[in-house]
């Protein structure tokens, strides 16, 4: 039962991992994209300007749920698994990117998204925890 319980708890973090992640770099392209009066540049106040847009505030907040969502699947999943099914929200920012931003996404690209899909995939049917409590200590 308690494997169970396991790998619901990661399967839904880790879902909730991949949407911030996903939609959070979505918002914050979004905003600096239109309105934000961003250009590329080396000038960091452009970027510190570009915080009080909303799309950009909404990506950071994303970003920063992103990461304590992550902190929280490290605490108790395996590194390797978590990189691999976590990339994931590669595939789903390529979507939103090609879907919403109407971005040209090449065929090349989108074999290299079907490469990350298929790791995903063999990732997810492992179990996310293989180190006994206490072994993962660095010395």
């Amino acid at each position: 039962m308690q494997s169970y319980h396991l790998i619901l708890k990661t399967a839904a973090v880790a879902c909730v991992v991949m949407a911030t992640n996903a939609f959070g770099n979505y918002a914050l392209k979004l905003g600096l994209s239109n309105g934000a009066g961003v250009r590329a540049s080396w000038a960091p106040w452009q970027y510190v300007r570009a915080l009080a847009h909303p799309w950009v505030i909404a990506g950071v907040l994303l970003m920063l749920g992103w990461f304590i969502s992550r902190l929280m699947l490290l605490s108790w999943a395996d590194l390797s698994y978590v990189l691999p099914v976590t990339s994931f929200s590669y595939v789903l920012s390529a979507g939103l990117g090609a879907m919403l931003l109407r971005e040209d996404v090449s065929l090349v690209h989108w074999g290299g998204i079907s490469l990350i899909t298929l790791g995903v995939a063999f990732t997810i049917f492992t179990r996310p925890g293989t180190t006994p409590p206490g072994g993962n200590e660095v010395p």
